[in-house]
């Protein structure tokens, strides 16, 4: 609150002395153009032209011109002709106010030419050896009694008035810099701390200046943000190692149920029944560990602790060499595979763990047979655009429903119901796969398949 009473105070005063100078040259310019206004001859014209279109009658009487009469009418002047001799008004206009007088002395007629008669500012012209003049409204004009130029000012005056404002100018941008110096001093060091608190930097403003309160907010944020951030790693290590404990810790009784599990099962002297809920626990047990095994390595992955074993990798041999492992299990034929790819992606590699790649492109298939229990066919092909590779992943079978994909394409882990069964599913294998895909630089996208499935494309970056 207080760096924002700062900047308002600053704010003001710069304000009320930029104001004051922009007065103070608009005062003086206006001085300028009253004192040109001042030195202005159009009165002293009007007064030729009036004595110009003036003219003496044979009978000793005088006429005024259409033109004078016009000069007269659109200054709303008077004119009065005054003998040279005799000083007594020859002739006179039509509107000549009361109280003018009939008669001048040659000192009247000398200040009625420097200033006023009657308050009624005067300005003359000759008419031969006779005086004409020629009287204005009161306080149309403003007569200096001493109206005395120098030329020489004058000549220089666009010069003057050119390096006047070429000071102000400079001054009022000295003034500017000067008031806000400090201003941009404090600013900067604040906005370089705001910019770093998301960039997750160490982060500390210098507490002094303008804004020093917000620079301790700032510095106060950042502690914070720092103590939530520890606390946050502290959890998720604890977590990530709790993980890797509880599978370690489970995955030696596994073992010990699925070797039992398969003697029991390989014992031809038990009854078919006994031995089929073997098979079954085995079974079971089996997608257990393979449970396990993907939770460990999702958390891993999360957490950027999984080592990576990047090599050169040919995709196409990668995926065809995964896609016969899966045929060689399949021994019923129940998900046959077709392969879309042509001669020309043998040279599709990409810098990849081997082994993490081969493990996505595993589970794409074995989701497929997991959610087809009836079985299909699967589509997979490898391909690639400028600089990425794909390798694409895809079924006939049952599908998705529009709500599913948006499930599966918005969680990170995400639970699908099975609408026959009605039982629910972990969407974890796939988590792997997007995980997988991003530790490579690339991602994963889902959607309908073409033959009314369900298609999954692994992008990643590949070499040159």
């Amino acid at each position: 609150m207080k760096s924002i009473l700062k900047l308002i105070k600053r704010f003001i005063v710069t304000m009320l002395f930029s104001l004051v100078l922009l007065l103070f040259l608009n005062f003086f310019l206006l001085l300028l153009i009253s004192y040109k206004q001042a030195a202005n001859h159009g009165a002293w014209s009007s007064a030729d032209t009036v004595a110009s279109a003036l003219t003496e009658n044979g009978d000793g009487t005088y006429r005024l011109s259409a033109q004078g009469e016009d000069i007269l009418s659109r200054t709303n002047a008077w004119a009065i002709l005054v003998d040279n001799e005799t000083g007594y008004i020859l002739w006179n206009s039509s509107n000549l106010p009361e109280g003018i007088p009939t008669q001048y002395s040659a000192a009247s007629i000398a200040m009625a030419v420097r200033g006023y008669v009657n308050d009624y500012p005067i300005t003359t012209s000759g008419y031969g050896d006779d005086l004409i003049m020629l009287g204005f409204p009161k306080k149309s004009y403003w007569k200096l009694i001493s109206n005395t130029f120098d030329y020489n000012f004058i000549r220089n005056f666009p010069k003057t008035v050119l390096l006047f404002l070429s000071c102000n100018l400079i001054l009022i941008f000295f003034v500017y810099m000067v008031v806000t110096s400090g201003v941009l001093r404090s600013v900067k060091p604040v906005i370089q701390g705001i910019e770093a608190l998301p960039a997750e930097r160490d982060v500390y403003v210098k507490e002094k200046g303008l804004l020093s309160d917000l620079a301790v907010s700032i510095n106060k944020a950042a502690e914070k943000l720092r103590n939530q951030d520890y606390q946050l790693q502290k959890k998720e290590t604890a977590r990530a190692n709790w993980i890797a404990g509880v599978s370690h810790d489970i995955r030696t009784p596994l073992s010990m149920v699925l070797g039992y599990a398969s003697q029991i099962e390989e014992n031809r002297d038990l009854p078919e029944r006994e031995r089929k809920k073997a098979r079954i626990i085995r079974q079971q047990s089996l997608r257990m560990k393979n449970l396990v095994n993907d939770l460990n390595l999702a958390s891993k992955l999360e957490y950027n602790v999984q080592p990576l074993h990047m090599d050169t990798v040919n995709l196409v041999s990668l995926v065809r060499q995964t896609a016969v492992d899966f045929l060689n299990l399949d021994l019923e034929g129940k998900y046959p595979i077709e392969w879309v790819a042509g001669e020309d992606m043998q040279n599709c590699c990409a810098k990849a763990d081997k082994g993490l790649l081969k493990r996505a492109v595993s589970n794409l298939i074995t989701n497929s047979q997991v959610h087809n229990p009836d079985g299909c066919t699967l589509f997979m092909s490898v391909g690639r655009t400028e600089k990425m590779c794909r390798i694409v992943v895809e079924d006939n079978g049952t599908g998705v429903t529009d709500e599913e994909l948006e499930k599966i394409r918005k969680a990170p882990h995400y639970m699908v119901c099975d609408r026959e069964t009605g039982n629910q599913r972990h969407g974890l294998g796939l988590m792997l796969v997007r995980q997988i895909a991003e530790v490579h630089g690339g991602d994963m996208e889902v959607s309908h398949g073409k033959a009314g499935g369900f298609r999954v494309v692994i992008r990643v970056p590949g070499t040159e």
